[in-house]
């Protein structure tokens, strides 16, 4: 077991000890945060993607996508604590009494981190909705299990842990909880009072006027018949065979005059010589 921690305590004495040569205002910051600044972000990060997924046309999905993010958080801090009991890892501090912990009163025990795991949990279920913020969400919980290790309160494996278990129950249980949850966001969608939680009513005015004024330019452009001489397309489909054939109307115009001159002179000339 000692061989087994000793990576592990000399990579938690290297990033511990940063907090030792850094200002104290900085480490108190790092410290909140890795305790509660970053939970409360990501959650501030979750309600703008719900925000912004309301006006996406697939919303129904979308935010019952958003809505499994923080189930599975609960759902992994609730998977961590039989392996919490049955690890029964004590925390750094017990152990390694010269750390310079950062966050008191932690208690418990160390693995696998319950705020990796929740962090985690909550930054993919965001990715799998949007992956611009949920890259965004996922470094946050990166950034979070790296200060748990800074304030001397985690293993840096507890931290490994509380990721991998985050992700995994979130990715694995998604499919089971998009099937019970989408019918459920699909009822509150269709409900008067509810359905600004699903949908953006201004996006689905947009979308309906932008779908009527595309059904009234198809209508217009197959209403009109090919080649029609009063489209400029038509007109300029067909210059030279118009140009021939109007050139050939003019050509036969003109031999029909030229008949009935020949056919008018000849009358006369037998005029005459029937009076000689």
């Amino acid at each position: 077991m000692a061989g087994w921690e000793d990576p592990d305590v000399d990579l938690l004495y290297r990033v511990n000890g940063w907090s030792e040569q850094t200002p104290e205002w900085v480490s108190s910051v790092l410290g909140f945060m890795s305790e509660y600044g970053v939970i409360f972000g990501l959650m501030a990060l979750g309600l703008w993607t719900w925000w912004t997924a309301r006006q996406r046309p697939g919303s129904v999905t979308a935010v019952a996508g958003l809505l499994w993010a923080p189930l599975g958080a609960v759902a992994a801090y609730a998977a961590n604590y039989p392996i919490r009991e049955l690890v029964e890892r004590p925390r750094p501090l017990v152990d390694h009494p010269d750390l310079n912990v950062l966050v008191e009163g932690k208690g418990g025990w160390s693995f696998v981190s319950d705020h990796s795991a929740l962090t985690m949990a909550l930054a993919v279920g965001i990715f799998m909705v949007n992956r611009r913020w949920g890259a965004v969400a996922i470094l946050l919980a990166l950034f979070q299990g790296f200060g748990r290790i800074y304030a001397g309160v985690h293993y840096p494996t507890d931290v490994v842990g509380g990721v991998a278990l985050g992700t995994a129950v979130v990715l694995l249980l998604a499919p089971l909880a998009m099937m019970l949850l989408t019918p459920l966001t699909r009822a509150v969608a269709a409900s008067p009072r509810g359905g600004w939680l699903i949908t953006c009513p201004r996006a689905e005015a947009a979308r309906a006027r932008n779908a009527e004024r595309n059904g009234e330019d198809r209508g217009q452009g197959g209403g009109r018949p090919h080649g029609d001489e009063s489209s400029p397309a038509g007109s300029a489909d067909r210059p030279a065979g118009g140009g021939r054939s109007g050139r050939g109307r003019r050509g036969v115009r003109a031999r029909g005059r030229g008949g009935e001159g020949t056919a008018g002179g000849s009358a006369p000339e037998k005029h005459r010589d029937a009076v000689v």
